[in-house]
């Protein structure tokens, strides 16, 4: 994979947006020695939600998919204004919350969204490990939450 991770997000055509500002009590991220947690990142555009809802029900897996991408990139701002740049870190652990209606079972490719927009954007350093979790509700009623846990370093 060829140039910056700057570079490969502008192919994609896409940009970083601003850290989305907390919805209540807690920060963005905090850092721990070489590592940083993040807050669970929803997919906000602009400071609202473009869907909301159950996946199963309100959504597609396709459409949930794309709400993780976009969770995904308020993640990359969060590691960029956490670091310094997107070169700085890699993404150790990923967590995908995805509001489930009953019955719903395809949490894991909801997840794939943000997984394979980390490893497009960042390379070897966006390869993690993860969980996907199906939950009833998200605050806002957004169709997806992730969260990571990033590191010092870029492998």
């Amino acid at each position: 994979m060829s140039g910056s991770a700057i570079d490969r997000l502008s192919e994609l055509g896409l940009q970083l947006p601003p850290v989305p500002t907390p919805a209540a009590a807690y920060r963005p991220w905090v850092r721990s020695g070489e590592l940083v947690l993040t807050a669970g990142q929803l997919p906000l555009v602009d400071g609202g939600l473009a869907r909301t809802g159950q996946l199963g029900a309100a959504l597609t897996t396709a459409e949930g998919a794309a709400e993780a991408r976009t969770a995904a990139l308020n993640l990359l701002a969060v590691g960029a204004e956490a670091f310094g740049t997107l070169e700085a870190f890699r993404v150790v652990k990923l967590v995908v919350f995805v509001a489930s209606a009953e019955g719903f079972t395809e949490q894991h490719l909801v997840a794939n969204g943000a997984s394979e927009l980390l490893g497009a954007v960042l390379g070897d350093a966006g390869v993690h490990a993860r969980s996907a979790v199906g939950v009833a509700a998200l605050p806002l009623d957004a169709p997806v939450e992730v969260e990571a846990i990033l590191a010092s370093g870029s492998s």
